[in-house]
């Protein structure tokens, strides 16, 4: 198992790609859990488990949670630019 607790949090772009090619070669076929706040770190799971006060309020893949429009969905158009933040 190999955890990864905010490992690009306070990466530039370029850098977090980078870190993301070698956690992706050193993850290999291990079971890899990622925590994170970057939606581009979220959206690269297989899974995603959304958390809101300590209570897992969503989960499923990048696309699952776009499609039931809730809050990761809401999070996500707002980091592309398409809404504006409304109360999240």
């Amino acid at each position: 198992v190999l955890l990864l607790d905010e490992a690009t949090a306070s990466l530039d772009l370029a850098s977090e790609a980078l870190v993301n090619q070698a956690t992706d070669r050193l993850a290999g076929r291990r079971t890899t859990l990622v925590v994170a706040h970057r939606l581009t770190t979220a959206a690269r799971a297989d899974r995603v488990v959304v958390m809101d006060h300590g209570r897992v309020v969503e989960d499923g893949t990048h696309d699952e949670l776009l499609a039931k429009d809730g809050r990761y969905a809401v999070l996500w158009r707002t980091f592309i630019g398409e809404d504006e933040p409304a109360g999240v």
